[in-house]
């Protein structure tokens, strides 16, 4: 057996959850994304109302993408590629950055190196690996769609533009990995290239000419900077181009030229861009376990927090087209309802809906966190801190402030953003207080998050990371997404998202209540059972 497939397995392995998620949640999201669209907008007259919505207003084409017509293939692929393309995005610079810098940061591509596997072959098994799951991705999104009663043609081309886009950010992730010294710079530096080209697909869209008819849109140059927009241009169910695709394929081509040649060049474990020499002794600042946690999670916080700013800024200058366009239209009004739980007014419920979304990423904020702790144990880290004057209640403690901070920044974030922004548009002054209303809704599901995973990791720390990033999956698709494809409400409950309430006169806190209660009532079992747990690395 070759070292090439030796190698190529053991990815494929140590993978398989992992990409069981991303391929399983990523397909269900198309699945169901096609049956909603199918549900809710089958009417031709509504979908038009709709795409002249979204082409009226800007800021709904940077989070959606270009219309291609009100037929319910080209709606679908309008509401749903975008979205698919940046999770295929993230996938793939994941991945390979899990398989590359991350191997050289642990010694572990050093110890291979000494084999016959040499430098070249585990990059080399680790493109292979990508490019796999990233074409797996795409066949899985094609079957979607064709299960949700939509062209077959069509979804294949789908499929196709979301596998090209995967595979472009794949060798974009094993490109940082050259440059950046550390996995987490890695992996920093290759979500912000996806992030940034999401952006440029959304400004080209934002800045895109209309078509006669009102439904349709031809994107500005920006969206051409973008693998994102590369798989865009494909407009199936439509056009079905495949030519922009390749595109990606040539930007992959010439990054990974880049790679295989600063790798041949440089040592295992180096990198072209060296890290800074650090401090003799640390700032006094850094003197206890919470400041050394805060230090090490800030990006992650600025960058959560960075989404909710931006989701609070749709919030605040979405409401008063939203509410205009429910009262034209009804099926605007029962797609937000059907979102969240409980009644309200239009922009009662609007709200809810975006600082669900808030909510979200605090959650997803609070997960990190703790998925940091764990990271720390089985490296390593917290052996040595916990070698210093300092207990494990201690660090554990310290830790569950810093998720409870993260939380509250990112609430704060997009509560500020929302009512400025409403206010900016001419809206009532009143609703600045009604933003806060609706991040405070959203920290019970929160902190449910952050106290059931610091029991989870006390109990189970080894299973810690994959149930984390599950149990977020699972909690966006039942709370959020549920109401909008007819699932069960028994299925729906499962989902902290789904008690959140709608803050307005009459509104039940009762779910609320009750979050706060297990929440605390998990805190305070890990608390006492982490004195006498043992620290289990890897």
């Amino acid at each position: 057996m070759s070292a090439l497939s030796v190698l190529l397995g053991q990815r494929l392995r140590r993978d398989r959850w992992q990409l069981v998620s991303w391929i399983g949640g990523t397909g269900l999201l198309a699945l169901f994304s096609a049956a909603a669209v199918a549900q809710t907008y089958g009417d031709y007259a509504g979908r038009v109302s709709i795409l002249r919505l979204a082409i009226a207003n800007p800021a709904i084409l940077m989070l959606r993408g270009t219309p291609r017509g009100g037929g319910l293939d080209a709606f679908v692929f309008f509401e749903i590629f975008t979205f698919l393309a940046l999770l295929a995005g993230f996938m793939s610079t994941f991945l390979a950055v899990r398989h590359s810098r991350a191997e050289e940061e642990s010694g572990r591509a050093e110890i291979v190196s000494a084999t016959p596997a040499a430098r070249m072959t585990p990059t080399v098994a680790t493109l292979i690996h990508g490019v796999l799951a990233s074409v797996l991705l795409g066949i899985v999104v094609a079957l979607a769609f064709i299960a949700g009663n939509l062209d077959a043609y069509g979804s294949f081309v789908t499929g196709a533009a979301v596998a090209s886009t995967g595979v472009a950010f794949l060798a974009v992730g094993l490109l940082a990995a050259q440059f950046m010294r550390t996995s987490r710079g890695a992996n920093g530096t290759a979500a912000s290239v996806v992030g940034i080209a999401y952006v440029l697909r959304g400004l080209g869209d934002a800045l895109g000419t209309s078509g006669t008819d009102g439904t349709q849109m031809s994107p500005a140059w920006p969206s051409w900077l973008s693998p994102i927009g590369w798989g865009q241009q494909s407009a199936a169910y439509t056009a079905n181009n495949a030519a922009p695709m390749l595109l990606s394929i040539v930007l992959a081509a010439v990054c990974l030229l880049a790679v295989f040649g600063l790798q041949a060049r440089r040592d295992s474990g180096a990198s072209l861009l060296a890290g800074r020499a650090g401090r003799i002794t640390a700032r006094s600042v850094l003197s206890g376990p919470l400041a050394l946690g805060w230090r090490l999670q800030l990006p992650s916080i600025i960058g959560w927090c960075l989404g909710g700013a931006f989701t609070g800024l749709l919030a605040g200058t979405l409401s008063k087209l939203v509410e205009q366009a429910g009262s034209a239209d009804p099926t605007v009004s029962k797609v937000l309802h059907d979102m969240v739980q409980g009644g309200g007014s239009m922009h009662h419920v609007l709200l809810s809906v975006m600082f669900s979304l808030i909510g979200i990423l605090a959650a997803t904020a609070a997960t990190q966190t703790i998925i940091r702790m764990r990271q720390e144990e089985a490296g390593g880290g917290a052996e040595l801190i916990l070698a210093s004057p300092v207990s494990r209640t201690r660090w554990f403690r310290d830790y569950l402030l810093l998720g409870l901070s993260a939380i509250v920044l990112v609430l704060l974030s997009g509560a500020v953003v929302s009512g400025l922004s409403a206010l900016a548009v001419g809206g009532d002054p009143a609703r600045i207080g009604d933003s806060f209303a609706a991040a405070a809704a959203q920290l019970p599901a929160a902190l449910v998050y952050l106290g059931v995973l610091a029991l989870l990791f006390v109990v189970l720390p080894g299973v810690t990371i994959t149930l984390a990033w599950i149990s977020i999956g699972a909690g966006v698709f039942f709370g959020f997404f549920g109401g909008l494809v007819g699932v069960p409400q028994w299925a729906r409950n499962i989902s902290p998202f789904t008690h959140t309430p709608v803050p307005s006169s009459g509104a039940d806190f009762s779910g609320a209540l009750w979050m706060l209660v297990i929440a605390a009532a998990a805190v305070a079992v890990a608390l006492v059972a982490m004195r006498r747990r043992e620290l289990r690395p890897n």
